[in-house]
């Protein structure tokens, strides 16, 4: 919002400065943005006339002119504006003026011809106006007065950045009302009389959608002057609140939404066929907009139309047909009330953004528009001339919003503020703020005024009252807090922790969108739906991802195409999993995902160079486990993934629930994904590795331990995993660790067998065991070994 500083001063005008002003506004919440002046620094610059102008004799584009200033003698001056002609009121730079830029002016002669002095224009005056040719000021511009006198140039443009909920400050009234209230000084607010109809004239309306618009407002006024002069005050009010001057009548609406924040417009009443609509787009409706873009509404947009179809898109933008032009003399006025729901949103979705969506999509005061109406009549009839029809007004009061009735409780006020502020300032400044007010057991209850819309909860009046009892006036005092330690469970593994082994171990965190491309995920998780954003970044962006894999193997494919051969990478987060079960429709688990591809190590001289496999993750992923202190509870069970080759691929389990995945990315996807050759994965809820077995302090045994080795035969679908938790449950307390150190397959073992060599070592911690206790604990393995796996000693 910018305005006119000395404007606001007309309606309300505290002895202060315009730094002091500018920093009122701004603690009470609206930022001021920047203070320019309206003009450049000049002077010597006065109101003249020229009472004679000639062509230049030696020069087809220059006139030779005698100007009147007000002094006994008439200034001789040459011209070369183009608009210069007898009689027209102008600004001129006598001899000594001093122009913007430090351009002094002084006695010349141009191609012969003396020129004592020079008429201005916008430009050289440092006054953003766009004209061709010189300043051209009212007749009736008194002769001699300085410019800047006459102009009201010792003024200046605040520019003002104002928080979405206080759409009530985007007019001068709002402004005003603010300033007043910070100060304790009453508004002069501009008398506005109801204007009499002197003609009959009226314009049916019919609001077919009262919910979007409970209240618009039609007035015919006939025989207007459209070619008539915007006076220069407007002129000038309205290029200092960042507008331009276009012709009376659109002055005149741009003039009220700069006033009072309220958006208006005018037909052209005799291109208007039947009554006036309010309804909402229907199929094969068209309409070409002021600025000349054709566009077709879609069904939730709400219309101003006639018998013929659209004018308008109703509080955005005008129609190109029923626009007022110059051959117009008759019009129509509107002044509505538009729901802020039904206006939101609607102007970015067709490529716009006006000053009329900006106020409705935030609110305007919903009492507002039959002062408006009266006071833009009769500007008109001063101005443009032309009589007045009476105001008819269509409205739905069950659909106009209601200001709310809050509660402000005393204890609450305080307890928020930290200070205790006096009943009479409490109820004064509600009450300065337009409420009405009224004291009750332990507070206050307050009716927010109509132009309040962001008054509705208790919160909204305390924040009232301590932005206008003054932020500064509130002592700055320490706060007292009693320090609570936090709890904290040891058995609680950080995920820091898990993080930091994988970047020792050679590996980069990566993070990852949570959308992505609905295809590349349906490779990798064929037949399962992904919950689908309604409004995405892009269609490659608008599912939300079943697991990390998709965004890591994007990131693997990223990095290869960039020539990194060796790419390690892990993330951790959430993936989304429908669920009909679960608020939304959707189940968020915390997980651990990591991908490995390209060789093993770098390249070395020692070393051959070896290409990942699916061991060299699994090693990773124990490194991970091992840090719960209970490696033991989880195992590897073959498994069957579509994404996952289906040699290389296996559930983790943690006791008998399965936990996660690891495997090998299936050879048909990776060209699909842009992967160069073999990659592996992983992924692990988070739940099954942040919880760890605290350490127990226990005593060296001081007696020996006692290996036995054993290899035993057994089918090549059994895993060594498998086998080492069954030797685990059935060695007791006295086998204190098994350990799989060989693995044979070849002559002596038949076709689809397997050898495994494994060293148990058993060891008592009150005594040396026995020879017979230890064959009978190996006994006792080896039979359970049979019993479960079919398996056999090896010869």
């Amino acid at each position: 919002m910018k305005f006119s500083e000395s404007w606001l001063r007309e309606w309300v005008n505290p002895a202060i400065s315009t730094e002091e002003l500018s920093e009122q506004i701004s603690m009470a919440g609206l930022e001021v943005d920047g203070v320019d002046p309206v003009a450049a620094d000049f002077h010597g610059v006065v109101v003249g006339e020229v009472v004679e102008c000639g062509q230049h004799p030696d020069a087809d584009k220059l006139r030779v002119t005698k100007v009147n200033v007000g002094g006994e003698e008439l200034l001789d001056i040459v011209c070369g504006a183009s608009n210069c002609r007898l009689g027209l009121k102008v600004a001129v730079a006598t001899v000594g003026a001093e122009l913007p830029g430090g351009f002094k002016i002084k006695k010349a002669k141009l191609r012969g011809q003396p020129s004592h002095g020079m008429l201005c224009s916008f430009t050289e005056l440092g006054i953003d106006v766009e004209a061709d040719g010189i300043i051209e000021l009212p007749a009736d511009a008194p002769i001699g007065t300085d410019i800047r006198e006459y102009l009201a140039l010792n003024d200046n443009a605040i520019e003002v950045d104002l928080t979405p909920n206080r759409a009530d400050c985007l007019g001068l009234a709002g402004l005003a009302r603010e300033v007043g209230v910070l100060n304790r000084i009453a508004v002069k607010e501009p008398e506005v009389a109801a204007v009499e109809a002197s003609i009959d004239a009226v314009h049916g309306i019919r609001v077919d959608a009262p919910e979007h618009c409970p209240r618009y407002l039609g007035r015919v006024v006939k025989n207007i002057n459209v070619k008539a002069e915007t006076p220069l005050w407007m002129q000038e009010k309205l290029r200092r609140g960042g507008i331009r001057s276009i012709d009376a009548v659109v002055d005149i609406t741009n003039f009220l939404l700069l006033e009072y924040g309220q958006p208006m417009h005018a037909f052209d009443l005799a291109k208007l066929n039947g009554d006036i609509q309010v309804r909402l787009a229907t199929t094969g409706d068209k309409l070409t907009l002021l600025d000349g873009n054709a566009v077709e509404p879609r069904a939730d947009t709400l219309l101003i139309a006639d018998d013929n179809g659209p004018l308008a898109l109703a509080g955005i933008f005008g129609g190109e047909h029923s626009g007022v032009t110059t051959e117009t003399t008759d019009v129509l006025l509107e002044c509505a009330f538009f729901n802020p729901l039904s206006i939101i949103g609607k102007a970015r979705s067709y490529g716009l953004h006006t000053d009329s969506s900006h106020r409705f999509e935030r609110g305007v005061d919903p009492q507002l528009q039959a002062k408006v109406m009266e006071r833009a009549t009769a500007l008109l009839l001063s101005i443009c001339g032309g009589e007045a029809g009476p105001v008819v007004e269509v409205k739905s009061d069950a659909h106009l919003p209601q200001p709310a009735t809050i509660t402000l409780r005393r204890a609450k006020l305080d307890a928020l503020l930290g200070h205790v502020i006096s009943d009479e300032d409490v109820s004064e400044i509600l009450t300065r703020l337009g409420c009405e007010v009224t004291v009750v057991d332990g507070g206050w209850q307050a009716k927010a005024p109509s132009w309040r819309f962001d008054m509705a909860i208790e919160q909204d009046l305390i924040e009232e009252v301590a932005r206008i009892y003054g932020y500064n006036n509130i002592p700055n005092l320490a706060p007292v807090a009693e320090l609570t330690m936090t709890d904290h469970t040891e058995a609680k593994l950080p995920l820091k922790r898990v993080r930091s082994l994988l970047v020792d171990r050679g590996y980069q965190e990566a993070i990852t969108y949570s959308f992505v491309d609905p295809k590349q995920q349906g490779r990798l998780h064929p037949g399962i739906e992904p919950m689908v954003l309604p409004n995405p970044i892009s269609s490659e962006m608008s599912a939300m991802r079943l697991s990390l894999w998709t965004g890591l193997l994007g990131a693997v494919a990223h990095n290869q195409a960039r020539q990194q051969n060796r790419v390690r990478l892990f993330e951790s987060g959430l993936r989304f999993i429908p669920d009909a079960n679960e608020a939304m429709g959707v189940r968020q688990e915390p997980v651990l995902a990591a991908v490995i591809a390209g060789t093993q190590s770098d390249e070395h001289w020692d070393m051959a160079a070896k290409t990942v496999d699916f061991f060299d993750l699994k090693g990773d992923l124990e490194a991970v486990l091992a840090l719960t202190n209970t490696p033991y509870e989880f195992s590897f069970r073959s498994a069957q993934h579509p994404a996952l080759h289906p040699g290389q691929c296996a559930e983790i389990l943690k006791g008998d629930e399965v936990v996660g995945l690891i495997g090998a990315i299936h050879p048909q996807h990776e060209k699909k994904l842009g992967l160069n050759g073999r990659t592996i994965v992983f992924e692990i809820a988070q739940s099954a590795i942040l919880e760890r077995q605290l350490p127990e302090a226990k005593p060296v045994s001081r007696f020996p331990a006692n290996r036995r080795d054993i290899a035993i035969v057994v089918n090549e679908s059994v895993g060594g995993g498998e086998v080492e938790k069954v030797i685990r449950k059935v060695g007791g307390n006295q086998l204190v660790a098994v350990n799989l150190f060989d693995v044979y397959r070849g002559k002596g073992v038949n076709e689809g067998q397997k050898s495994l060599a494994i060293a148990l070592t058993l060891q008592d911690v009150e005594r040396t065991l026995e020879e017979k206790e230890i064959a009978q604990a190996v006994e006792n393995i080896v039979a359970t070994l049979k019993s479960e796996f079919n398996a056999q000693l090896r010869d």
